[in-house]
Parts: structure tokens; sequence; C-alpha cells
């Protein structure tokens, strides 16, 4: 059985999607106070038919692609997402922790 969050608290606690102690511990803490471990031989991913896109989902999503339980092509097929999109969560979570995964919204000058 695949423990997805273990897998992603491993990752964080190796600072490997995230830089600094606090950003880990608060994806830690985040990803422990919401979500339970998988019991299941699938990683835990969202539904298919996902389509409001929480900190939280994009985090699993993008640490399950890393980790090889699901691959690239896979996960944007799955949630109709483009590679851009894709890499973008990543850069984001790897540069600027849970907070670069969050929405922002464009100002128009």
């Amino acid at each position: 059985m695949i423990d997805f969050v273990s897998l992603f608290l491993n990752r964080l606690r190796n600072n490997s999607l995230t830089q600094g102690d606090e950003k880990g511990q608060m994806a830690s803490a985040m990803i422990n106070s919401k979500h339970p471990p998988s019991t299941s031989a699938e990683p835990d991913l969202p539904p298919s038919n996902t389509v409001r896109w929480v900190v939280r989902r994009k985090a699993r999503v993008v640490a399950a692609v890393q980790d090889g339980l699901i691959t690239l092509e896979e996960v944007c097929a799955r949630y109709a997402l483009s590679v851009e999109e894709f890499l973008a969560w990543e850069r984001g979570l790897k540069q600027h922790g849970v907070d670069g995964l969050r929405a922002r919204v464009r100002q128009h000058t």
C-alpha cells in the first residue's frame, strides 16, 4: 500500500519540495491536519473531476509525479491540465513552498 502523505512529508523533511524549515513545517501541518493517510494501492490523488484546485490538492499531484506514482502525461489527461500549468505548480512549490501554489489575482493597470 502506498502512503502518499508519508512520502510527501518525507520529501518535505528532506527539503526537496520546499525551501526553509518554516515552509516545510507549514506544509506538513497543513497536509496532516486535512488529510488522513491513504489506505489504497492507488496514489491518493484528487478525483478526476476536480474543479477547485486548493493548495493541498496541487501539492499532492506534484508530489505524486515527482515520486513516480503517476506520469505527467497521466496527470494532464486526468485533470485536463496543460503541461505548462503543471510545471508552474511544480516551480511555485519548489521556489516558494506551499505559498507558491496559491492562486493570485492579477491586477490590470
